[in-house]
């Protein structure tokens, strides 16, 4: 099992900024290929971030990039590799390690050198909102090093409109409780917090007679 707390908004605040202001200048650095918004997504958006008090392994942040090429003069990989190759650039200077390229996110981490503790970390998914309210996210397969769109899962679709209810139901504090058990099971290194975020989400949800 893992010991998974929540992190107070005091501590994260700072962190949030410093990963604001290492996208600004991500922005900056790709502006003459295309431009891009960014969102904090998640559980780092609604002030649930979580820690294992176990592990090595800090707080993590999760930002959705969405790249402003509707023309698609840019192929998914010329994307991702531009805004990684920006983020390697930016983003050791803050003290953080060259990203990670993952299935679904490029992630950066913080890691404390004499220990080598993951103090925290930040996932960033390239995605495309699409007119039908459905949203794509580039893929990076790794069996044969090819990048795509891909849909996201029905699980990621209309979290806004769940949550908003789940307040109105005054539900919020059942999926915190919800939320953080479902991490401390967790037994998949590779699932990052935004998918149990998301399930969590539609588990109580369906639980307690959601419907749109």
């Amino acid at each position: 099992m893992h010991d998974f707390r929540y992190v107070s908004r005091k501590e994260a605040q700072p962190i949030k900024d410093e990963m604001y202001q290492i996208v600004y200048e991500v922005q900056n650095l790709v502006r003459d290929n295309f431009t891009f918004n960014f969102t904090l997504i998640g559980s780092s958006s609604r002030n649930m971030i979580t820690y294992d008090a176990k592990s090595n392994i800090g707080f993590d942040f999760d930002i959705n990039i969405e790249v402003n090429d509707d023309d698609e003069n840019f192929e998914p990989k010329e994307i991702r590799t531009i805004i990684r190759n920006a983020i390697d650039r930016v983003a050791p200077r803050y003290g953080y390690k060259y990203c990670e390229d993952s299935t679904r996110v490029l992630t950066v981490k913080k890691v404390n050198i004499i220990t080598s503790r993951i103090i925290h970390s930040c996932d960033f998914a390239i995605v495309y909102n699409c007119t039908d309210g459905r949203q794509q996210y580039i893929r990076f397969n790794k069996d044969n090093n090819n990048y795509s769109w891909e849909y996201q899962g029905k699980g990621f679709g209309d979290l806004d409109n769940k949550i908003d209810w789940l307040k109105k139901k005054k539900l919020w504090k059942k999926l915190q409780d919800y939320y953080i058990e479902k991490k401390n099971s967790n037994e998949n290194p590779a699932k990052h917090s935004r998918s149990i975020f998301a399930e969590s989400i539609n588990e109580i949800c369906q639980k307690n007679g959601y419907h749109k």
